[in-house]
């Protein structure tokens, strides 16, 4: 049986998921669950998953984990192989790759609290002091890439399909300024161009227009 992974597209953990699904060649059963129709709710979804989030991946023997950064660290130790590069066994690259995923959830609650107040809540705009926290994230993640070409390591790892699911969200609502973070530029254009970054794209675009949308009403 294929891992069945619960989804909605525009949520960024999800595309972090999928992102790690596609690097790593492994077929999976989506199955979307629609959020604004309360279906993670549904008595179904609450056993699987008493948290009620996306991703939720099934796998073989009933087994059943959420949590993004926990559902790429787990595919990456089954269906990786002997190349275990997108999440090191090394103790203390993996290490590395953990704490830049631990940033990302940082960089994740901040996004999502402004991405509500315009999806939701009927916003026009971030406040200047939630601005100035997610301009802060990026003065760190351009002092990461400094160091290493990729988030944690010198390579491409799980931290960087989730970081980037979460900057370039956010970066629809406080842009990043290209100039300013030559390394963040650089690292985008490198994720953009692997050729499954559609993973990400499509998910990408379809909240664009939902924030357009809110912005307009």
């Amino acid at each position: 049986m294929a891992p069945r992974v619960y989804v909605t597209i525009v949520s960024p953990s999800v595309r972090a998921t999928l992102l790690t699904t596609h690097a790593l060649g492994i077929n999976i059963e989506m199955e979307e669950i629609d959020l604004s129709n309360k279906e993670q709710f549904k008595p179904s979804f609450l056993k699987l998953n008493p948290q009620h989030t996306v991703p939720t991946l099934e796998d073989d023997d009933d087994f059943v984990v959420w949590d993004s950064h926990v559902i790429n660290g787990y595919l990456v130790d089954k269906y990786g192989g002997i190349d275990d590069s997108l999440y090191p066994t090394d103790m203390n690259e993996r290490a590395k790759v953990n704490q830049k995923l631990h940033f990302d959830t940082e960089l994740a609650l901040l996004s999502s609290r402004i991405l509500k107040s315009i999806l939701h809540g009927g916003k026009k705009s971030a406040p200047q002091e939630q601005v100035d926290e997610i301009v802060e994230r990026y003065d760190f993640l351009e002092k990461f890439l400094t160091v290493n070409s990729h988030v944690a390591l010198g390579h491409l790892t799980i931290a960087d399909f989730s970081v980037i699911a979460t900057v370039s969200t956010i970066d629809l609502i406080v842009p990043v300024d290209l100039k300013k973070y030559p390394k963040i530029a650089a690292w985008m254009k490198k994720m953009q161009a692997l050729p499954y970054y559609a993973a990400n794209k499509n998910g990408l675009d379809k909240i664009r227009g939902q924030i357009a949308a809110a912005l307009e009403g």
